[in-house]
C-alpha cells in the first residue's frame, strides 16, 4: 500500500493557499513553533502538547526538513494541515526550505533514496512559494531568521516577488538567515558566513519605528551540552550550523546558548533577547540526535500574553521524556 504522505498533490490548484504575500493574523489564541528538522515523532508530540488542528491555531516559523530521518513525513503532514485548515494553520519559510541548502543537509538524499529526485524538485517549487513573514494582531512580527539592514518598511516584505529562490544577500536572505547577538551593537558579521548579526539596539529601534511589541523568530537552538548527547570535541563546521557549538571552541559550560559568545544559561527551547523584545523558539528536542536540548511552543492569547510549553528531551534508549 502506498504511504499516505505520497498521495498529497502539490499541483497548481493548491499553490494559491501557499501564495499569500505574507500572513496578517488576528489574534484569538495561537501556538508558535520553531524548527522541526524532520523529527516527525517530535512533531506529533508537539501536536499532542498543543492540540491537533483545527482545535488549535498554529504558526510554524520554518526549517521543516533536513537533519532528521523523516523530513518527507514532516513536511507532508504540515502541508496537509495547511490545505485542510487554511485559516487555522500557517507555514513560514526557513533557510532550509531552499534547494541549495537542503540539497546538502539531507532532504535531497531522503527524497532520492525513498522516492525520486522529481519529488525533491516538486517540493522545491513549493518552498519557493512560501511566505517569509507574518504579523500577528499588528504587534508581533514573525520570521525564521531576523532583521535586515535593508528593511525600512514592512511593505518591502509584501513586495517580495514569488516564486523565488533565496539569494545570497538582501532582504529575503536576511529574513531567513540573520541572528541576534549580545556582543553586537548595530550590525555585525555573521559566523554562518551569510547575512548579519544585529544588536539589541537594532531591535528596539525597529519595534519603535513600526509600532510593534515583539519579534518572534526561530533559527537557533539552545543546548544542554551534558553527556551523553554532547561530544567532547567540537562538531565539524557542516554538522549542525544552528547550534551554539563553534568550530574552534570546546564549551565548558554545561548549559549554553547561541545568542552571542557569552553562552547564556538556558534550558527550555526558547530565549528572550533585547529586554524581552525578541524571542527565539526552537521546537526540535534532542537536535540532530546529538544533544540534550528541550523544544518549546510559545502560546499567545488574545491579550498578547505569552507563555511556553516545553517539550522535554528524550532520555536513554528507552525513549522516555525526562
Amino acid at each position: 500500500m502506498t504511504p499516505f504522505w505520497t498521495r498529497i498533490s502539490l499541483q497548481k490548484n493548491y499553490m494559491p493557499i501557499l501564495f499569500n504575500t505574507w500572513y496578517i493574523l488576528l489574534l484569538v489564541f495561537w501556538l508558535f513553533a520553531g524548527d522541526i528538522h524532520g523529527q516527525y515523532p517530535d512533531l506529533l508530540r508537539l501536536f499532542e502538547y498543543g492540540g491537533f488542528p483545527p482545535d488549535s491555531n498554529y504558526l510554524f516559523l520554518g526549517d521543516y526538513v533536513d537533519r532528521g530521518k523523516q523530513s518527507i513525513e514532516t513536511i507532508c503532514l504540515l502541508l496537509a494541515y495547511k490545505i485542510k485548515f487554511p485559516d487555522n494553520f500557517f507555514l513560514l519559510r526557513g533557510n532550509h526550505e531552499c534547494a541549495s541548502i537542503n540539497r546538502i543537509y539531507g532532504f535531497y538524499d531522503e527524497c532520492k533514496r525513498r522516492f525520486s529526485v522529481r519529488l525533491w524538485k516538486t517540493f522545491t517549487d513549493c518552498f519557493n512559494c512560501l511566505p517569509v513573514a507574518a504579523v500577528v494582531d499588528d504587534k508581533i512580527l514573525c520570521m525564521h531568521g531576523g532583521l535586515s539592514p535593508e528593511m525600512d518598511s514592512l511593505d518591502q516584505i509584501r513586495a517580495i516577488e514569488r516564486p523565488a529562490d533565496v539569494p545570497d544577500q538582501g532582504l529575503l536572505c536576511d529574513l531567513l538567515w540573520s541572528d541576534p547577538d549580545r556582543d553586537t551593537k548595530g550590525w555585525g558579521d555573521n559566523d554562518r558566513g551569510v547575512s548579519y548579526t544585529f544588536g539589541a539596539d537594532r531591535v528596539t529601534e525597529f519595534l519603535k519605528k513600526h509600532d510593534l511589541d515583539l519579534v518572534c523568530r526561530a533559527h537557533q537552538v539552545f543546548l544542554d551540552c551534558s553527556p551523553p548527547f554532547f561530544r567532547s570535541s567540537p562538531l565539524p563546521s557542516n554538522s549542525c550550523p544552528n547550534t551554539c557549538t563553534r568550530n574552534n571552541n570546546v564549551i565548558n559550560n554545561p548549559r549554553c546558548s547561541s545568542m552571542g559568545n557569552d553562552w547564556q544559561v538556558v534550558e527550555d527551547g526558547y530565549e528572550f533577547f533585547a529586554d524581552r523584545q525578541l524571542v527565539t523558539i526552537f521546537s526540535a528536542p534532542n537536535y540532530c540526535g546529538e544533544f540534550n536540548n528541550a523544544g518549546a511552543l510559545m502560546c499567545v492569547d488574545a491579550s498578547l500574553l505569552c507563555s511556553f510549553q516545553i517539550l522535554k528531551p528524550w532520555r536513554g534508549r528507552e525513549g522516555h521524556p525526562e
